[in-house]
């Protein structure tokens, strides 16, 4: 309830009638009015506007006025055939999609098909498209996948205006001669359909990449996993009026940028693709926006450090689909597009910024197979350190946003902790292998579905390792944004011994190319690992069940 004391005391402002009546016009429910309302009415007009938005499906008043639309964010002329725009209300549903695409592909069996990869938690089956056309020329793999966020809906729209426009489209119409597109559409059903953040059993998706509970994680995973992408991007849309935002400029302000770029600055992501990620896709991307009156910007939330707002920009949580792509070795990014909380407002404009980012992609992929195809080979080759924790440069810069009083545009500055800018505060050598105990069954099922390759000995062995034993949790200073809470990580203390390994231990090799992504898991002070997650337990200052083998040979067959 925070938003909305702050958002009625900084949207109002009082007006005096006679010394003994004061009166307030709420200028965000009244907007352009003269009507007054009592102040001892404000408490049950609340009450009232949050049962009836309740009632109606949205969680909190629209902060945007028709003029701030149609001067920064006008629809653009152009015709979406997506179910959506068949209607003048509401997002598209289950049904009308599954509908729409069995109608849309039928005419192009030779080029798409539509599978299931599994069930939402309430039975819907989660649909998988692939599109290719069927030659004799190498394909690159790109996976895109909207609606992991049921609240974010100009995802799964662009993904079907996407598929129609390869289809049918002659402008487009080569893409698919040098791509193998797979697509999810829609990947929190549950959640889309009521138009809530998450899934049915109130869990959010993009924080389950690690851990990996939810059945539908477990399903998109496995899916990504056999697919093996070069490419890899996850479209969702941003609240533009956030709640740190109702205290700033003269009554509140909003962001100014339809498109936010989110991709990783994990340290375990080489740099060589951290930074053709950056320079070629992004670059290419953020010029097509430019091209189309867009603006855009690095990803970026609030969080108060010593009670001050200030900024995260980027992130390097594996948790989340940006990190947690890269991870495996592909170009990964998280597309964040201006639109949680403003209902179908500038819809259209939403679906295209999405649709343009989608395409660039695809573009940059074709045009830059050869360079693409060379540095994940060297990314794959990787020998670097492993690194555990990192620590964000912190800085000063500016954003672009909108005051809500002038409705005109301004500079604001903030202090940046800038995740793509990390610097290694504890890193170690890069082992041959980390082995677990066998009953560690459930950690070595996870670490499969994320795509690695898990031996086993074949006999007892013996072995020389390094082995962790773990202290207290650290402290850390409380997060109030949700993209950047952090788990509880404990430090761990190495030591070098001798254990027999039963026959059974699982065995991940550092030879292959996902591998960062089981450092990142396995590593217990990783606030996204298996030991923070109790994916893997700890008791206390006892031995971990994760071993760090360094030796030089094989001890699999």
């Amino acid at each position: 309830m925070m938003w909305l004391i702050n958002l009625v005391r900084n949207r109002i402002r009082l007006v005096k009638i006679n010394p003994h009546q004061p009166k307030i016009l709420p200028a965000f429910l009244i907007p352009n009015s003269s009507f007054l309302i009592p102040n001892s009415t404000l408490r049950a007009l609340l009450t009232i506007i949050l049962i009836s938005t309740a009632y109606s499906g949205f969680s909190q008043f629209n902060p945007q006025s028709k003029t701030i639309a149609e001067r920064f964010f006008p629809e653009p002329e152009l015709t979406i055939k997506t179910p959506a725009f068949q209607k003048k209300e509401g997002f598209t549903k289950y049904e009308e999609m599954m509908t729409w695409l069995n109608q849309t592909i039928q005419p192009h069996g030779e080029t798409v098909s539509l599978s299931f990869i599994g069930e939402s938690q309430k039975g819907k089956k989660i649909p998988l498209l692939i599109l290719t056309r069927k030659n004799n020329q190498p394909k690159i793999r790109v996976w895109m996948q909207g609606g992991l966020h049921g609240d974010e809906p100009a995802g799964t729209e662009a993904m079907l205006h996407l598929i129609d426009q390869l289809l049918n489209n002659p402008e487009y119409a080569t893409i698919l001669n040098e791509i193998e597109l797979a697509l999810v559409p829609m990947a929190n059903i549950d959640g889309y359909e009521k138009l809530q953040r998450e899934a049915a059993n109130g869990m959010d998706l993009n924080r389950d990449q690690t851990r990996l509970k939810a059945q539908e994680s477990i399903a998109l995973k496995t899916a990504f996993s056999r697919f093996q992408p070069a490419v890899a991007l996850d479209f969702h849309e941003y609240r533009p009026y956030r709640k740190h935002f109702t205290r700033m400029g003269k009554a509140g302000i909003t962001s100014r940028y339809d498109a936010m770029f989110l991709y990783s600055g994990n340290l375990n992501v080489p740099q060589v693709l951290r930074d053709f990620t950056r320079n070629t896709f992004v670059k290419n991307a953020e010029t097509v926006l430019d091209q189309n009156g867009m603006v855009h910007h690095d990803y970026i939330t609030t969080q108060k450090y010593g009670g001050l707002v200030e900024f995260n920009l980027g992130s390097v949580h594996s948790r989340s689909s940006a990190t947690n792509f890269a991870l495996s070795n592909c170009v990964s990014t998280l597309l964040e597009i201006r639109g949680v909380g403003i209902d179908r407002m500038s819809f259209k404009r939403r679906v295209k910024s999405s649709f343009l980012i989608a395409l660039s992609y695809l573009q940059t992929t074709i045009k830059e197979k050869d360079k693409l195809v060379s540095v994940l080979k060297e990314s794959a080759s990787s020998q670097q350190p492993v690194v555990v924790t990192s620590e964000k440069l912190k800085r000063k810069d500016s954003i672009r946003v909108i005051d809500l009083a002038s409705e005109t545009e301004m500079k604001m500055a903030f202090t940046f902790h800038d995740a793509l800018q990390s610097k290694p505060v504890l890193q170690r050598n890069r082992p041959m292998a980390y082995l677990l105990q066998p009953d560690e069954k459930s950690a070595a099922y996870r670490l499969k579905v994320l795509g690695l390759v898990v031996d086993s000995l074949l006999e007892d062995k013996e072995l020389e390792v390094e082995s962790f034993e773990m202290g207290q949790p650290k402290e850390e200073e409380q997060k109030e944004e949700e993209e950047e809470t952090e788990h509880s990580a404990a430090a761990a203390l190495t030591r070098t011994v001798r254990r027999n390994f039963k026959k059974g231990t699982y065995v991940v090799y550092s030879n292959q190319p996902r591998f960062p992504l089981a450092a990142e898991v396995l590593e217990p002070e990783n606030a996204n690992g298996f030991v923070a997650m109790n994916v893997i337990k700890s008791k206390g200052n006892q031995e971990v069940p994760v071993y760090r083998y360094m030796g030089s040979e094989r001890i699999t067959k």
